[in-house]
């Protein structure tokens, strides 16, 4: 496995292109399922995720192309329903985001229970229940989700989630988008991604109002017809390079970046002693005086994200006094604290809260990657580590960042990957 060895100190200046959202492509794939027509997206990263996914789609028979300028075309003209097998879909738990198409549009999917990063268990009840509120006759038996309906086409209805779970709200909307009548989201994830498959849904037929609040109302269609979208930025992506200016204590200017996207983010990382500013071509991003210690409670879509708590824990290491982070959003996602404490972190946990003293200074070692945020993490913190950093496992690294390593080196770290 491809490890990587960074030697901390230097500031990182410049800029960095922020692309396409990995959260936002996978389900937009998915969503080309629904219709006999292509489907081009634009912005497209290239990340392993995406290249699973297609492998995913290509089960079904969907075309896949890469076009010139990150532009992914896919064809679904001669798909049908097929099994999802295990050995695709439990190397990302957005594969299961083909459920809902493939019921809409074909009356019938088998998928296999996925897997993905480990950092809990992440339960598929909710898909499950929007589908069973659609008509559809959902069954789990040897592993694999079977769902089935019954009249032929799934009937509009309200969903009422217990959780504004991104996952499930993206399920509702792309099975609703082909049912007869309408349907009534309740609870709906608030997130730029599901904004931006609704966006994608709409230019391809759909009809879909309220994306962005928690009421989503979705009029079926009979048919969705050939569409061209532009995904939006990766704000997990731009708020990782953000912290990685903010710890080195360098100037960075984030291409194509969006603050109104990630406003939580920036909040804190303002009461860290980093300056943030829109500029012509995204933002940037300056930390010139000492950091402080800030506390952060992830929460879902505004609140401050899960997917960023890793990054800003690696932050907080340096920072004076002690700050406190608090995870409500996955269990188990605190496997990075006893990496961070191999370089020298001062990190307690109890249960679900992480209480960090900041340091003087973190120390090279050599640490194990254990999820894709974790991974980043680890990477940030060598940045600023005295001496070299090994980060080994860093395959979870390309499943969301593309050409890590190459875009710090052309800011100034001092990163070496090295292969097997």
């Amino acid at each position: 496995m491809d490890r990587l060895v960074i030697r901390g100190g230097n500031k990182l200046e410049g800029s960095v292109e922020v692309h396409g959202a990995k959260n936002a492509v996978l389900p937009q794939i998915a969503a080309s399922l629904l219709s006999a027509e292509p489907l081009e997206l634009s912005n497209v990263p290239d990340l392993s995720d995406v290249a699973t996914m297609v492998s995913v789609m290509q089960e079904f028979g969907v075309a896949a192309t890469r076009l010139p300028g990150r532009v992914l075309r896919l064809d679904a003209a001669q798909a049908r329903s097929a099994d999802a097998p295990y050995d695709i879909v439990r190397r990302m738990r957005a594969s299961m985001l083909v459920l809902g198409p493939l019921v809409a549009r074909f009356g019938v999917a088998k998928v296999s229970l996925p897997g993905g990063c480990a950092i809990g268990a992440r339960p598929v009840d909710l898909h499950l229940k929007a589908l069973a509120a659609l008509g559809a006759d959902v069954d789990v038996t040897g592993g694999y989700i079977i769902a089935k309906t019954p009249g032929g086409r799934l009937e509009g209805a309200r969903i009422v989630l217990s959780s504004p779970s991104v996952g499930a709200t993206e399920t509702a909307i792309m099975a609703a988008t082909l049912a007869r009548g309408e349907t009534e989201i309740i609870n709906a994830a608030r997130d730029p991604e599901v904004c931006d498959l609704a966006s994608c849904l709409t230019a391809m037929g759909g009809r879909i109002e309220g994306a962005g609040t928690h009421r989503i109302v979705v009029s079926g269609v009979d048919n969705l017809h050939r569409a061209r979208h532009e995904l939006i930025a990766d704000r997990v992506e731009a708020g990782t390079y953000a912290i990685a200016a903010a710890i080195t204590g360098g100037h960075l200017e984030l291409l194509n970046a969006h603050l109104e996207h990630m406003a939580t983010v920036g909040a804190a990382l303002e009461q860290a002693g980093v300056e943030i500013w829109p500029t012509d071509r995204g933002l940037m991003i300056s930390r010139d005086e000492p950091l402080r210690a800030v506390d952060i409670v992830t929460e879902p879509y505004p609140g401050f994200p899960t997917d960023l708590q890793a990054q800003f824990m690696a932050l907080m290491t340096l920072a004076p006094g002690a700050s406190m982070l608090r995870e409500t959003v996955f269990e188990g996602r605190f496997m990075h604290v006893s990496e961070l404490a191999r370089l020298g972190a001062n990190i307690t946990l109890q249960g679900t809260t992480a209480f960090v003293r900041g340091v003087e200074q973190l120390h090279g070692a050599e640490v194990m990657a254990t999820d894709l945020r974790a991974s980043v993490g680890l990477v940030l913190a060598g940045l600023v580590a005295e001496g070299e950093t090994v980060v080994h496992r860093i395959y979870h690294l390309d499943r969301g960042y593309e050409a890590l390593d190459k875009k710090l080196v052309q800011c100034g770290a001092d990163i070496r990957r090295i292969a097997g």
